[in-house]
């Protein structure tokens, strides 16, 4: 009988971690051993099946150097910014329990001192038990730039310490997080409940919220973003004379063994469109850039893409049909029903945000245009300025005496009047203002126009029920 020696088993990488930890006799090695002891006690598996990757060179780092308490500071900042999955404020990962299949999550949390590391480890329910309310942002892109401008113009600016950070916070706004995403991923984790609000184009919303009546649409027109989703085909060939989305689909080229090829990204809203316009044999292919150039490549024969100006179509070879624009969009604020019914402190947020957006929007291109004129009276001044049909500001003049002194002692023989006048017709106003006697006129943009009640806010209490 031949006996095999058996050699032991490799030694577990978690295991050579704790050995190394407990022969520490620094303070930040026996917290450091504490920390993964009650890891692998709260989970009853070993530590790097669950715990993330990016963490772990860090505990490496700090068992194995026996440096200065100043030294393991800076290791640890150093590390963070090697492992950005780490460096946030806060940073989890779901587990499944072995015991109840429930999921949970282990809330890692580092705060920083002059001379020590402290690690905070919490168990936490999955999204809906959370007291901090999660704003979605666009992560990259032109979105992303124009909508943070937005919030800085209306002084919510959003503070991001890291650039390399998906989380960040607005001061002016109370227990909110920003979570920077990409917009399909906004709309996703609003509909599972994993962020409260967020901000993207409604072509996102529509394609991938797909109806979803969770999903609301808090303001419809954010005044940026602008495109639209549109149906386009080739200049030449069979397409030639083909003008309208009705002569497409009576195209007798299309049948189920020769289909429409369609070439898109919007594997919902483009199948749901083209159906609804009589178009049956349609075959999709999905792409995400580029697409200008599948027609003349040959495959595809049409597509379905957005456009802001049209140049690239032309410069393609490609045209719009009329009939064949399947949605404007803009930016959205977008909320989920459910968060704003059941999220603590989310409909009053909710308020400030709009109210801050409507108040923005509404002056936008809005001069306050001040003069003096020469009058007898109020009444008398207010008849001469409605006179004119580019002087009646949003509600009509603002009008008041102006003091001044003479001779005969105090005065009131000059008025300051006021009015918001749109900036294409800014010229026009003064020239009309001057024809009946103003002077002295001053202009400057409007920052917030506030109303008593924005309508939107109204429209929004109503899809709640309220």
């Amino acid at each position: 009988m031949k006996v095999v020696k058996r050699k032991p088993e490799k030694e577990d990488e978690d295991e050579a971690l704790l050995k190394r930890l407990t022969g520490a006799k620094q303070k930040r090695g026996k917290n450091l051993y504490s920390v993964i002891t009650h890891l692998r006690a709260a989970t009853g598996r070993h530590l790097s099946q669950r715990f993330p990757a990016a963490v772990l060179p860090l505990f490496y780092n700090l068992a194995g150097k026996r440096t200065e308490d100043a030294s393991a500071m800076y290791l640890l900042q150093t590390s963070l910014q090697q492992f950005p999955a780490a460096a946030t404020t806060g940073f989890t990962q779901f587990l499944t329990s072995p015991s109840s299949h429930a999921s949970t999550r282990i809330s890692v949390k580092f705060t920083f001192s002059c001379c020590s590391v402290t690690v905070a480890i919490g168990n936490f329910m999955k999204g809906r038990d959370r007291n901090e309310i999660r704003f979605g942002l666009p992560s990259k892109g032109r979105m992303a730039s124009d909508t943070l401008d937005l919030l800085k113009d209306c002084q919510l600016s959003v503070r991001q310490l890291n650039p390399r950070q998906y989380v960040a916070d607005i001061p002016q706004l109370s227990n909110v997080e920003v979570w920077f995403q990409r917009p399909k991923d906004i709309v996703k984790k609003l509909v599972s409940g994993d962020l409260d609000l967020g901000i993207v184009g409604l072509d996102t919303v529509s394609e991938y919220g797909q109806g979803n009546e969770d999903l609301i649409l808090v303001h419809d027109a954010l005044a940026y973003g602008d495109c639209r989703l549109s149906l386009a085909i080739p200049k030449y060939g069979i397409f030639e004379k083909i003008n309208t989305v009705k002569e497409l689909a009576e195209m007798p080229q299309w049948t189920a063994e020769k289909p429409l090829r369609v070439a898109t990204g919007f594997t919902y809203l483009g199948p749901k469109f083209l159906k609804e316009n009589g178009l049956l044999h349609v075959e999709f292919s999905t792409a995400d850039g580029a697409l200008e150039a599948a027609p003349a490549m040959g495959i595809a024969d049409a597509i379905v893409d957005l456009v802001s100006s049209g140049t690239t179509l032309k410069e393609n070879n490609l045209k719009e049909i009329e009939g064949g624009v399947l949605l404007e969009s803009q930016a959205v604020l977008v909320a989920s029903k459910k968060s704003l019914l059941q999220r603590e402190g989310l409909l009053d947020i909710t308020h400030e945000i709009l109210e801050r957006f409507e108040a923005h929007l509404r002056a936008l291109g809005q001069f306050t245009v001040v003069a003096n004129m020469r009058g007898s009276s109020a009444e008398e001044l207010a008849e001469r300025i409605l006179s004119q049909p580019l002087l009646s500001g949003l509600q009509g003049p603002t009008i008041s005496p102006v003091f001044r002194k003479s001779d005969e002692g105090i005065k009131a023989d000059y008025y300051a009047i006021v009015i918001c006048v749109p900036k294409k017709l800014l010229y026009k106003s003064v020239q009309q203002l001057r024809l009946i006697g103003g002077s002295g006129v001053l202009v400057s943009p409007l920052t917030y126009i506030f109303d008593e009640e924005t309508p939107r806010w109204r429209e929004l209490l109503s899809k709640l029920g309220f």
